[in-house]
């Protein structure tokens, strides 16, 4: 695992141990922003490590890969915060992709796990999320519901499209539908940034599990006098995501979407209609079984007069996220 970790620059490996208990000392000194967890070790196994990793390192982010793939190991898993979890036959080609996602903050389950298996953990998590839900950004808690529209914010344009190709490429490996809303720039990036990490988006487009869609021509369909049209703009984002869940492979149908609709409104100084269209994206998800996540590039927010803006729209997602730069100093592992 060390060689394929060492193809990432960014990636900077701080320790290695092969004994439960010496992970668990390892962690406690050094604090790494990620630790990889198999569940077959000795002295402690992975799962109790996990544990007593979570109260002594809190920050440190939890991937497990393991050759065990059965549905209540995974869950349990889960259940006591990792982030991922990817089967070691799997790892080759999926290690780096889930190495990014949980770096992210984000939730990865390897395809080698069976339907139920990955159904089973999807309730594990959304069972974790209305018990245990926090925010990374301080007041911003909210109240647990069940539904999944997340936003992050991200230091600029770079962090932003690191963050939308994890969420992406993790919902394509699943066997998602996904659909994009974004800027030209974005959606161009977006597409190079996939195409680099391997994955086949000409397949995912003809196969149309993959709609790019550019945001002022979203918007245009349900925008009226710079406000949204609410029976215009559930009917046009309902049409659009029942008729991507159609194609999404395996389990029941799922829809990932990213976009900056919202966005896209709040930089052009319209934050009424940002919030509005927030608590509309936010019934498609309640209503549909779909996963959202929106992306804030911070500058929007920079004015102290905006901050109740910034509070009204993390008051209309289920989770709240933030994400460095996309050249910060090189996670630790």
């Amino acid at each position: 695992m060390c060689s394929t970790l060492g193809e990432k620059s960014e990636l900077q490996i701080v320790g290695e141990d092969s004994d439960g208990l010496q992970a668990l000392q390892r962690a406690d000194e050094l604090q790494p922003d990620l630790i990889l967890l198999d569940i077959g070790l000795p002295s402690m196994n992975g799962i109790e490590a996990a544990r007593r990793i979570r109260k002594l390192s809190p920050k440190s982010k939890i991937l497990f890969v393991s050759q065990e793939s059965s549905s209540d190991l995974v869950q349990e898993t889960l259940a006591l915060g990792a982030l991922g979890y990817v089967v070691k036959s799997d790892a080759g080609k999926e290690l780096l992709t889930a190495v990014e996602a949980v770096v992210q903050g984000r939730h990865y389950l390897s395809s080698g796990l069976s339907s139920q298996n990955r159904a089973d953990a999807t309730d594990t998590q959304a069972i974790r999320s209305l018990t245990q839900a926090a925010s990374p950004i301080a007041g911003t808690e909210k109240k647990c519901i069940p539904r999944s529209h997340e936003v992050e914010f991200y230091s600029d344009d770079a962090a932003f499209v690191v963050g939308f190709t994890a969420f992406i490429e993790a919902a394509l490996r699943a066997g998602s539908a996904v659909m994009v809303i974004a800027t030209e720039s974005h959606r161009k990036s977006l597409l190079q940034r996939l195409q680099e990490h391997g994955v086949d988006v000409a397949a995912a487009i003809e196969q149309a599990r993959y709609v790019s869609l550019d945001v002022a021509d979203a918007l245009s369909t349900f925008m009226v006098n710079d406000l949204p049209d609410p029976a215009r703009c559930l009917k046009v984002a309902s049409d659009l995501v029942m008729e991507a869940g159609k194609t999404a492979q395996g389990g029941p149908p799922r829809v990932a979407v990213c976009g900056e609709c919202a966005p896209v409104l709040c930089a052009q100084g319209k934050a009424d209609a940002a919030i509005q269209v927030e608590h509309l994206w936010d019934e498609i998800a309640r209503k549909h079984e779909v996963n959202i996540l929106c992306g804030y590039v911070l500058n929007s927010f920079q004015a102290e007069q905006e901050s109740r803006v910034f509070q009204r729209i993390c008051e209309e997602h289920s989770a709240v996220n933030s994400a460095e730069s996309a050249t910060p100093a090189r996670p630790s592992v």
